[in-house]
């Protein structure tokens, strides 16, 4: 009889490592591979002279980060990528939510080609509407080009009334693009692998759900917030497909 209580009990504990062992590799090899590229993404754009100006960073609530999406174009065109959001948390940066965006196009046009895109939500209504079911960009929430170069000065643009400034890197270059018309929304199946029944609105907004591991290097990358800086905008290099 206690040798097969001491079974039972041996055979529960094996189980109990296997479905922890389970719950820690929840998040899949893409969805780690999209932490990574996102992360790389983020510190070229940090790096150089010529990307996102750090006042518009220091000013954003949220950062999207789609990277390698692929633009494809026919006459009938189009555009499809998965990337992570993640939003301030006091002097930290949340856990990362999965995002997609898509959207089509049409017009005399053909050529094939990836780019790294970088949302800047720039106040809470944009973050809320990001985080609801389906946004239509520049429909439901306003999305503008951003400008570009870390002297570029925020209180002179118009442009910057938006409620996102977009950015998109082809070729090794950062500039401002145009995405009127795309649907943004959370990726239900990847946050579902990350995070279990967790709401993506904890996710990002309570600061209750703890960052996995594989997120580290995305956030670390994010940094803190620093200093605005000043000087003269150049114009925004927009680029409308």
């Amino acid at each position: 009889m206690q040798l097969r209580v001491t079974r039972s009990i041996a055979i529960a504990c094996v189980l109990s490592l296997v479905t922890a062992a389970a719950a820690m590799a929840s998040i899949s090899t893409a969805e780690r591979t999209r932490l990574s590229q996102a992360a790389s993404v983020v510190t070229d754009l940090r790096s150089t002279d010529n990307g996102i100006p750090e006042d518009l960073w220091a000013k954003a609530e949220c950062v999207v980060v789609i990277p390698g999406m692929k633009k494809a174009a026919f006459i009938f065109g189009g555009e499809y990528g998965r990337g992570v959001m993640s939003c301030r948390n006091g002097d930290g940066w949340s856990a990362p939510a999965f995002m997609q965006l898509a959207k089509g196009s049409w017009g005399f046009q053909a050529g094939a080609e990836e780019i790294d895109l970088v949302l800047l939500v720039m106040n809470r209504t944009g973050e809320e509407k990001l985080l609801s079911n389906n946004v239509s960009l520049g429909v439901d929430a306003s999305i503008a080009a951003g400008p570009v170069g870390r002297a570029a000065s925020a209180s002179t643009d118009a442009k910057l009334s938006a409620e996102i400034l977009a950015y998109s890197r082809a070729h090794g270059v950062f500039a401002g693009i145009n995405l009127s018309g795309g649907a943004l929304k959370p990726d239900k199946d990847a946050n579902t692998d990350a995070y279990g029944s967790a709401n993506v609105n904890d996710v990002v907004l309570s600061g209750k759900v703890k960052t996995p591991a594989e997120a580290s290097d995305f956030i670390r990358t994010l940094g803190t917030t620093t200093h605005a800086t000043t000087g003269t905008a150049p114009s925004a290099t927009t680029d409308k497909y």
